[in-house]
């Protein structure tokens, strides 16, 4: 399981390497560079799904479950 994203601001471009939690989705993240409040996308769980370069370990679990019942 990936647990580091690269999550980027979508008001002005920062990017920061951030460690995502194991047990939750985060909804909640301010930009380090501008302080823009993010929050997920619709449609999206969290700010790391919406944002980041990795989706947040409970999609990646649920996609590697998926992945072993299709086998």
């Amino acid at each position: 399981m990936e647990l580091q994203s690269v999550i980027t601001c979508p008001e002005c471009g920062h990017s920061a390497y951030e460690t995502m939690p194991t047990d939750a989705c985060q909804y909640i993240y301010d930009c380090k560079g501008c302080h823009h409040r993010m929050k997920p996308i619709k449609g999206k769980c969290c700010v790391y799904c919406s944002y980041g370069s990795a989706p947040c370990p409970p999609i990646q679990e649920e996609r590697d479950l998926l992945r072993r019942l299709e086998r």
